[in-house]
């Protein structure tokens, strides 16, 4: 399985602050699917709106961001991803996207909600 992560639509899954540091709740992000890829063994891509300042690296999961910072630009990078996937029935898109769930469920991939997938992830909280 092939998933592709909605960064900021998961971390805003919990109140905990994390808009008062971005880049350290994103690094905490990769931190916690890094932790998971490697036990899962799933390919992960996680895509944010804008590149990491500094920049963010993995070993284990690929970190994306959109071409154009801009509002829903993640949501158009996940799409244009999943589009060009061979077989993107084997993609799940991690989001609670309305929008974005429609337009990569009628490309053929599945969605999981943000919020489980944060628990699941991360149940420390």
């Amino acid at each position: 399985m092939r998933w592709i992560v909605d960064g900021m639509n998961v971390i805003g899954t919990r109140p905990d602050g994390w808009w008062r540091d971005r880049h350290t709740a994103m690094v905490h992000l990769v931190d916690l699917l890094e932790r998971w890829a490697a036990t899962d063994g799933d390919d992960v891509t996680v895509v944010f709106e804008q590149p990491p300042r500094p920049p963010i690296r993995s070993s284990v999961v690929e970190v994306a961001h959109a071409q154009r910072p801009r509002p829903n630009s993640a949501d158009d990078e996940i799409v244009r991803r999943v589009l060009a996937e061979p077989d993107p029935a084997c993609v799940r898109v991690v989001t609670s996207d309305g929008v974005l769930s429609q337009q990569v469920s009628a490309a053929g991939a599945s969605v999981y909600p943000s919020a489980t997938f944060r628990a699941e992830i991360d149940p420390s909280w």
